[in-house]
C-alpha cells in the first residue's frame, strides 16, 4: 500500500479528519490528502455550540454567551453558559490546518479529482487522473445529491450574508441574534440571523429552508429590507459576502459505500436534517473515527440500531413539507416554552427520552403525530413497492 489512509476532499470534514489524526496515537500514520481545488477562499462561516474549549480554538474568531431570539409575539435576550456560540471564518480554518499540514512529511497532498475508488482485496485504491494511488483505508467527504424515496424529505437551508460596517454603534456585540422570524415567511421558514463581530460590524445573513432556491435579487432585496426595518439600519457599507447552500435531507446516505472507504462530513449524513448544523457533527463523527480506528483498527465504529433523535428530523420535515403548522411557530414555541440550555442539547441528540417529552410539550402535538403517521406509511409503502419490483 503507498499509503495507510486516503482522504478525498479537504474541505471542513476532510481537514478535520487529517488533524485530529494527527493529536491522536495514529499519527505516525501516512495520509493522501486529494484536493481538487488549490486555491483557498472565504467562502464559508462555520458557527456552532459548545461547552469548553474544542479541537480548532486557535481559530475561533468570535464567540457569545448570549443569544437573542425573535418572533413578532415574543422576544428574548437568553444566557446559553455552560455553552458559547462560536464562529470560525474558513479562510481561518484552511490556513491553519494548511499550515499544520505542511510541517507534517507523513502527509502528502494531492491537488486533482478522483476519477473513482475502487476495492481491492486488502484496501482500497483511488484513481486521479489515471494515476492509481493505494491505501488500507479511504473517507471520502465529496457529496452527492441522491433521489428522494417514499417516506423521505429533502429540503435546503440556503442563505446570502452580508457582512456591514455602520459609522454609529448599533450592534449588540455580546449576543448573536440565532433567528429573527420578524419577517415575512412566504410559505417557507425564513429568518434572519446576525453574528455581531464589534458594535459596528456584523454578519447579517437572509436564511431561508424551503425545497428549492430563489433568486439572488430574493436574498438580497430581503436583506435590505430586514437591515432597515427590523435593525433599524439606514446606512452600511458591505464589505463582505457570503452564500450557501446546507441539505436539509433524511435521505439514509450510505456511511460505508464499499468495504475499505467510509463517507464523512456531509457526505456521511453530518449535516442535521432539521436545521443543517455540520461541523459540531463533523467533530464527533472525527472522534468515532479514531476511536474505531485506535481500538478495532479499522474507522468503521458502531451505529444505533435505531436512532430516534433522525426520526424526529424526519417528523419535523414532513411537518414543514406538508405545511402541517407554520415552521416558525415551531422554532418560536420550542425556544420560547423551553431553558435553551435543553434545546441546544436536543439539537445535538443529546437528550433523553424525558428531556424529548417535555420539549414536544411545549409545540403544536397533532401535526406531530398525523406526520409521524404519514412518515411510518410513506416507508412502509415504500417498502413495499421496492420489494413488488424487485421480486
Amino acid at each position: 500500500m503507498d499509503y495507510d489512509y486516503i482522504i478525498v476532499g479537504a474541505g471542513a470534514a476532510g481537514l478535520s479528519l487529517a488533524y485530529q489524526l494527527g493529536q491522536s496515537p495514529l499519527a505516525h500514520q501516512t495520509i493522501l490528502l486529494i484536493d481538487p481545488n488549490a486555491t483557498r477562499r472565504n467562502d464559508r462561516t462555520w458557527c456552532f455550540w459548545e461547552i469548553g474549549n474544542g479541537p480548532f480554538e486557535a481559530v475561533v474568531s468570535r464567540r457569545w454567551e448570549y443569544l437573542w431570539l425573535y418572533d413578532n409575539q415574543w422576544s428574548a435576550r437568553l444566557a446559553i453558559a455552560p455553552y458559547q456560540y462560536k464562529l470560525i471564518q474558513g479562510i481561518d480554518f484552511y490556513r491553519f490546518v494548511d499550515e499544520w499540514i505542511a510541517q507534517r512529511p507523513n502527509i502528502t497532498r494531492l491537488y486533482g479529482s478522483v476519477d473513482r475508488l475502487v476495492e481491492l482485496p486488502d484496501g482500497v485504491a483511488a484513481i486521479v487522473g489515471g494515476k492509481q494511488y493505494t491505501a488500507r483505508f479511504a473517507f471520502n467527504s465529496v457529496y452527492r445529491p441522491t433521489p428522494t424515496p417514499p417516506g423521505y424529505h429533502t429540503w435546503l437551508q440556503h442563505f446570502k450574508g452580508w457582512v456591514i460596517t455602520t459609522r454609529q454603534p448599533v450592534f449588540d456585540a455580546e449576543a448573536a441574534t440565532f433567528m429573527d422570524f420578524r419577517i415575512p415567511q412566504a410559505g417557507d421558514v425564513r429568518f434572519g440571523y446576525v453574528l455581531p463581530f464589534d458594535a459596528h460590524t456584523a454578519l447579517v445573513e437572509y436564511t431561508i429552508f424551503s425545497p428549492q432556491l430563489v433568486s439572488q435579487s430574493e436574498y438580497e432585496i430581503g436583506l435590505q429590507r430586514y437591515i432597515s426595518g427590523q435593525l433599524g439600519i439606514d446606512q452600511y457599507d458591505i464589505t463582505h459576502i457570503e452564500y450557501g447552500i446546507i441539505p436539509m435531507s433524511d435521505v439514509p446516505l450510505p456511511l460505508r459505500p464499499s468495504p475499505h472507504v467510509l463517507n464523512i462530513g456531509t457526505a456521511g449524513g453530518m449535516s442535521k436534517p432539521s436545521t443543517g448544523y455540520t461541523f459540531q457533527r463533523i467533530q464527533r463523527q472525527t472522534r468515532q473515527i479514531i476511536a474505531s480506528l485506535v481500538k478495532e483498527g479499522h474507522p468503521f465504529y458502531p451505529q444505533p440500531t435505531f436512532n430516534r433523535h433522525a426520526l424526529m428530523d424526519s417528523i419535523l420535515l414532513n411537518v414543514l413539507d406538508a405545511g402541517r403548522t407554520p415552521g416558525h411557530r415551531f422554532f418560536a414555541n420550542l425556544f420560547r416554552h423551553n431553558p435553551i440550555q435543553r434545546v441546544l442539547r436536543f439539537l445535538d441528540e443529546e437528550t433523553t427520552i424525558a428531556e424529548d417529552m417535555a420539549l414536544m410539550s411545549t409545540v403544536e402535538l397533532a401535526p406531530f403525530v398525523i406526520a409521524a403517521l404519514a412518515v411510518a406509511w410513506g416507508r412502509m409503502s415504500g417498502l413495499g413497492r421496492r420489494a413488488l419490483e424487485m421480486g
